[in-house]
C-alpha cells in the first residue's frame, strides 16, 4: 500500500496558511490549501496548487474537503490545522456567543477535522498533524482572555492526541508562534472595542494604540515579529522529521516570554506581562 503524504491546510487566504500552502508545494508535495471562501485563493491556484472551499465550522464542508483528498489520493497523509478567528476584549464584556463562535473555529472545527482524517493515517500507518498555536496557550494578557483561552485549548487536546496516535504511526506538533507580522496589527483599531458606557474603554483605547505601535516596529513585540514565511518553514520541519517534536516555539520572542513563564512565579510573571501589555 502506497503511503499518502497528501497535505491539507486550513485557512489559507492570507497570513500563515497561504505561505504554508506555498512552502509545502514548492516541497513537492500534494497541496490541498482551502479557506471559506474560494476566490480568496486564486493566487495559489494559479501557482498550481489544488484549492478547496472549506468551512471548519461546517460539518459538510468538512467531509466533503477530506473525502477530495482520499480520492484523489487513498488519505490526508498531512494535516495543518491554521484557520482560527480572534475575539477581543474584558472577560466581562465579551458576549458569550462571540466566545462560543471562536471555539467552534479555534477549538472544534479543528478537533472535528482531526477526527475526519485519522482513519486514513492510521490505515496506511503514517500521518502528520501540525495544529498553528500560540505563546499565548501558555499564558494570557489582558483583552485576549477568551481567545487566548482556545489556544490553551489546542496545547491541551494536542498533548493527548499525540499520545494516543503515535502507536499507528501518527505524529503531533505544536506550533507556538510569537508576533506574526500579519494585517492583525495594521487594523488594530477595529479590532478593540466594547458596549456603550464600558468601564473599559480607556483600556481599549490603550490596546489600540498598542497593537498599532507593535505593526510600526515601536515596541519589543513588533520589533521581533517574525513574517509568516517563517512559521511556515517550521511547519514545513514539522511534516518532513521522522521523529517530529512536541512542539516548536517559532522565534526569540516567543523562546524568551515562555522561558519566563517557566521560570518565574506567578505574580513575578504578572508584572512582566503588564510591562509588555497594556492593562486596565
Amino acid at each position: 500500500m502506497s503511503v499518502s503524504r497528501a497535505v491539507l491546510i486550513t485557512g489559507c487566504s492570507t497570513g500563515i496558511g497561504r505561505a504554508t500552502a506555498i512552502r509545502l508545494h514548492q516541497a513537492g508535495l500534494p497541496v490541498y490549501a482551502t479557506a471559506r471562501c474560494l476566490e480568496t485563493l486564486d493566487g495559489l491556484a494559479a501557482e498550481g496548487i489544488t484549492t478547496l472551499a472549506l468551512d471548519v465550522t461546517d460539518e459538510e464542508s468538512m467531509a466533503i474537503a477530506v473525502k477530495r483528498v482520499v480520492d484523489d489520493h487513498g488519505a490526508v497523509g498531512i494535516l495543518v490545522n491554521n484557520a482560527g478567528s480572534g475575539v477581543y476584549g474584558s472577560v466581562e464584556d465579551v458576549p458569550l456567543e462571540r466566545a462560543r463562535a471562536s471555539f467552534e473555529t479555534n477549538v472544534f472545527g479543528m478537533v472535528r477535522l482531526t477526527q475526519l482524517v485519522l482513519p486514513g493515517m492510521r490505515a496506511q500507518g503514517y500521518g502528520r498533524i501540525v495544529n498553528v498555536s500560540s505563546i499565548l496557550g501558555r499564558f494570557s494578557p489582558p483583552g485576549g482572555g477568551l481567545y487566548h483561552a482556545t489556544k490553551h485549548a489546542v496545547e491541551a487536546y494536542s498533548d493527548a492526541l499525540r499520545l494516543e496516535v503515535a502507536g499507528f504511526g501518527v505524529g503531533v506538533s505544536v506550533i507556538q508562534t510569537a508576533t506574526v507580522r500579519t494585517e492583525f496589527f495594521a487594523n488594530a483599531i477595529n479590532q478593540f472595542a466594547g458596549p456603550p458606557g464600558t468601564p473599559y474603554a480607556d483600556f481599549y483605547t490603550d490596546l489600540a494604540n498598542w497593537a498599532i505601535e507593535v505593526a510600526q516596529g515601536h515596541t519589543t513585540t513588533g520589533r521581533y515579529a517574525v513574517p509568516p514565511e517563517k512559521i511556515a518553514a517550521t511547519v514545513e520541519r514539522a511534516v518532513i522529521a521522522t521523529r517530529p517534536r512536541p512542539r516548536y516555539v517559532v522565534g526569540m520572542l516567543g523562546r524568551g516570554a515562555l522561558m519566563l513563564r517557566r521560570f518565574l512565579p506567578d505574580t513575578l510573571f504578572d508584572k512582566f506581562v503588564r510591562s509588555q501589555f497594556p492593562a486596565p
